[in-house]
């Protein structure tokens, strides 16, 4: 009998997933629990192994093909030549909430006179994605053929321009349809020299483009930020640190052989500031208009892969030292980019540290991560004449800025919270105990 093998849910914020890599061939067995399919999740790459066992009769997606999950991906026969041409695989319907069905939601979310107070929880709890208006008229009209390359100028000026020596493409005509002159030869450059970087005009037409579908990976990148700045009420607070002492706390760490990075003394400092204000150290659950207070510091720390970025997670980071955090870190980014992780090691987190500093940027403001309420984002250690004792000298400072989440922190708390970061960051001394 056919039977079909449909998209898994890896995850609980996966909705698509692509197929990597099948394990199995059409027209080979599959024993119940042997590895089939290989599954790119929202995360990470998951190998998914069979639930029941039986012959491979037709793979339905190819590899990089994103399928929505409990789709079809494959059809099954627990014999080997059993007839399926007229077997229709069977999907799951899903409850994911639809583009049209939106003004039906927005509908039911409009709070009446007598039900006012419930149906704004309603409203609050689960609040209606309404996507913007797609881009239209992609292509724009230009000739199918570019225009072959003809340099305008009348026939005194090509006559005297060749026997000068002179490049006609270095100057630009100034006379009716921007036809080369005479007049304009004195601007020509000799033939045969380099004139500022002259290149060929590309043989591909202006406006060009190719439209490249995005990973699930991506695509859950996308949505979550987009819902992040739509309905969390960000506010930005920054600080500069002075961050002479740091420098070389870290330099005489290295010369001790310990390897550690300012994003590892970072990290340990923001664990410490945690530990002194736990109000920073919370989430905001939507759905029941709550408060999350975490009673451990779990700091998520962003790393960079190929299509997008995962969050792997120091638990009780303000229990561990700083070498304890460097080799941490170290392991978890390796991992994460192999596709490695497990699920507890990226979901969840109560707190993240987002840093840029290894690329040179000095400043920027992060997007909070939900349902965590604060994100730490780390600028790049530069050089600033600063002042100490009525007298400018020479320093080196650090911009950093909390994002915070406006519903459960207010702006004093996020000040408390970086004044204290500072003091620890400008005493490093602290950061080793």
């Amino acid at each position: 009998m056919p039977f079909t093998v449909t998209m898994p849910k890896l995850s609980p914020t996966m909705e698509e997933g692509a197929v990597a890599r099948w394990h199995k061939k059409e027209g080979e067995f599959v024993k119940a629990g042997e590895l089939l399919v290989e599954i790119a999740t929202d995360k990470a790459t998951v190998e998914h192994t069979a639930l029941d066992e039986g012959w491979l009769r037709r793979q339905l997606a190819q590899p990089g093909q994103s399928i929505r999950v409990n789709q079809p991906i494959a059809v099954m026969s627990a014999v080997k030549d059993e007839n399926i041409d007229n077997y229709q695989p069977e999907a799951i319907e899903l409850n994911f909430p639809q583009t049209e069905q939106r003004e039906e939601l927005l509908e039911v979310a409009k709070p009446s006179s007598d039900k006012k107070q419930t149906m704004t929880q309603v409203a609050m709890a689960a609040p209606v994605h309404i996507p913007e208006p797609p881009l239209q008229h992609y292509e724009h009209p230009y000739p199918s053929e570019a225009p072959a390359e003809r340099i305008l100028a009348s026939p005194l000026a090509k006559q005297m321009a060749k026997k000068m020596g002179l490049d006609l493409r270095t100057v630009k005509g100034s006379g009716p349809g921007g036809r080369i002159t005479t007049h304009d030869l004195e601007k020509a450059q000799p033939e045969g020299i380099v004139t500022f970087g002259r290149v060929e005009a590309p043989h591909v037409n202006p406006g060009s483009f190719k439209e490249i579908p995005l990973s699930p990976m991506r695509k859950a990148i996308a949505r979550r930020l987009q819902e992040s700045k739509s309905y969390i009420p960000h506010f930005y607070v920054k600080q500069i640190i002075h961050v002479d002492h740091l420098v070389a706390l870290r330099d005489q760490l290295l010369n001790l052989g310990l390897k550690v990075s300012y994003n590892d003394l970072v990290i340990r400092g923001a664990a410490l500031a945690l530990r002194q204000h736990p109000r920073i150290n919370v989430g905001f659950h939507s759905l029941n208009q709550s408060l999350i207070q975490y009673e451990t510091v779990d700091i998520s720390v962003p790393v960079n892969l190929e299509d997008g970025l995962i969050t792997p997670i120091i638990r009780h980071a303000d229990f561990k030292n700083v070498g304890q955090i460097a080799a941490e870190i170290k392991v978890l980014a390796q991992r994460a980019r192999e596709g490695s992780l497990k699920e507890h090691e990226y979901k969840g987190g109560s707190f993240c540290v987002s840093n840029l500093g290894m690329y040179g940027i000095t400043e920027f403001t992060a997007v909070i991560n939900p349902p965590q309420a604060a994100i730490l984002a780390v600028g790049a250690i530069e050089q600033r004449p600063i002042i100490k004792s009525d007298a400018v000298v020479p320093g080196q400072t650090m911009s950093v800025t909390l994002s915070a989440d406006h519903r459960v922190i207010d702006g004093a708390l996020a000040a408390q919270f970086l004044k204290t970061l500072q003091h620890i960051l400008e005493n490093p001394v602290s950061l080793t105990l």
